[in-house]
């Protein structure tokens, strides 16, 4: 019962926020074209969501790796649509690199498209790749960050699978660097019921980013595998402290 309300609490919040995104959007765009507004609007909208059930608890690590006045490209594991506003805690304006589908879903969809989030099918490898490198190098080019899952999909078991060379790939292209994030807990926020986890605890630990000449300078599936393994570490490492 208390699920059910929450979930008619949230399509209010949301439908709220999305009438002030809009608005904004308008206002601000001739001076704004990051959209950093709209951004903002949907860090409270999150900050929201988490802080009204008193037992949810959100443990950040690492914000001291993060330089609020660089772009990045962010790569993060995926377990479940939670991880996405869960990022939100991270101190950047950035735009999502989405399936077309996700951008027909209500609500989520127009989200996406208020914030210029960057659309890609990925029925069609080369062509997804190209315009995520194109559309990345132009949000990176009005001072925004682009995050990417790099397992190109969501995890079953809940680890670190194998990366794709997309997130890579458009940092070479921009020059800028790789800032690893890894997310723990997420998956269990919502159980399989669709019930909310009440006492859920969620980790987001910021690793250190890889510099630009690197990524430069090294070949994309060696670089893809030390952050794949940076991560599935500092994963581990997270879980063994519970």
């Amino acid at each position: 019962m208390i699920s059910a309300v929450y979930y008619i609490f949230l399509v209010l919040l949301c439908t709220f926020f999305m009438i002030l995104s809009a608005l904004a959007l308008v206002v601000c765009y001739p001076f704004d074209k990051g959209r950093r507004v709209v951004h903002e609007l949907s860090r409270i909208l999150v900050r929201t969501f988490f802080a009204i059930p008193p037992r949810w608890r959100q443990r950040v690590e690492g914000l001291e790796h993060v330089d609020r006045k660089k772009s990045y490209v962010i790569v993060l594991n995926h377990n479940t649509v939670i991880d996405i506003p869960t990022l939100y805690y991270i101190p950047l304006n950035f735009r999502w690199v989405s399936k077309r589908e996700v951008f027909k879903t209500p609500f989520f969809g127009q989200y996406l498209i208020l914030h210029g989030d960057i659309c890609i099918n990925r029925g069609r490898a080369s062509e997804a790749l190209e315009q995520m490198v194109r559309d990345g190098k132009l949000w990176i080019s009005r001072g925004a960050s682009v995050a990417v899952f790099p397992e190109g999909t969501r995890s079953k078991d809940g680890e670190i699978h194998r990366f794709k060379a997309g997130a890579f790939t458009l940092a070479r292209e921009a020059g800028v660097e790789i800032l690893p994030v890894v997310l723990d807990g997420t998956k269990t926020l919502i159980r399989k019921n669709a019930m909310f986890n009440w006492g859920n605890r969620i980790t987001i630990r910021v690793l250190p980013p890889v510099p630009a000449a690197k990524v430069v300078s090294t070949e994309t599936h060696v670089l893809m595998e030390e952050v794949h393994d940076a991560m599935s570490a500092a994963l581990a490492q997270i879980r063994n402290r519970k």
